[in-house]
């Protein structure tokens, strides 16, 4: 479960955000503020993963109040100024959305928050498990919650890519190099331009083939190095 609070002067921009999170179940919000001082309060006294950040607010802006923690969460800018991208960046924002903004565009942003915790998993053994990181991907119509750990392998597919997973399979329209930056870093190897696999779900490697329960995966040409490594350089 990821906590999140709104930071943000505008009453309608509450609104928005809370309808956007209210579509995805491992979002939980933890408050609301009008102004940075009410921001403190709450960040304050509560734990807090993630705030929607606006940049202009009484008194002082978004970004002024942020260089005021010293441990601050993630951060997704919810603006309409795009001026002050940079200053986000250095800031080590995590997104930067423009007003008005997209459910899938807001999706994208929050994603980035599960990938962000997926690396810091696999960089922390005493946090949690890379098993339970998730993201959620459209497919048929509907945003559909995925676990890394069901994901057998990922095919590139013309305009689509299919997701196999244990238990059925998904059709989307996100590029399989942008699955491939979601997933954590380690688990998944891409074995041709096609084609990336989950590494615990190889049954065998024969020829140019792996073998993942009932299915063959070609390995590319250039890929090769990438399979040899795998295998310790044998």
């Amino acid at each position: 479960m990821i906590t999140y609070c709104i930071i943000d002067d505008e009453p309608i921009a509450h609104r928005i955000i809370e309808g956007y999170c209210a579509e995805l179940p491992h979002l939980q919000k933890i408050g609301n503020a009008y102004n940075p001082m009410e921001a403190s309060v709450i960040v304050t006294r509560e734990k807090i993963d993630l705030i929607f950040l606006d940049l202009n607010m009484p008194k002082m802006t978004g970004f002024e109040w942020l260089k005021t923690l010293p441990k601050p969460p993630k951060i997704i800018v919810t603006t309409a100024y795009k001026e002050y991208a940079l200053e986000g960046y250095e800031l080590d924002i995590l997104d930067y959305l423009l007003k008005p903004f997209s459910f899938p565009r807001f999706l994208k942003a929050v994603n980035k928050v599960n990938a962000s915790e997926q690396a810091g998993s696999a960089k922390s053994p005493g946090n949690l498990s890379l098993e339970n990181s998730r993201f959620f991907l459209k497919g048929d119509k509907k945003y559909h919650q995925i676990h890394t750990d069901t994901i057998l392998f990922i095919e590139a597919y013309g305009n689509y890519t299919k997701v196999f997973l244990t238990e059925e399979m998904i059709l989307s329209h996100e590029k399989i190099s942008t699955l491939e930056r979601l997933l954590p870093e380690g688990n998944f190897l891409r074995v041709h331009k096609s084609f990336l696999v989950a590494i615990d779900k190889i049954k065998r490697i024969q020829g140019n083939q792996i073998f993942l329960n009932e299915h063959k995966i070609p390995i590319g040409q250039t890929y090769r190095s990438r399979i040899h490594h795998l295998l310790g350089g044998k």
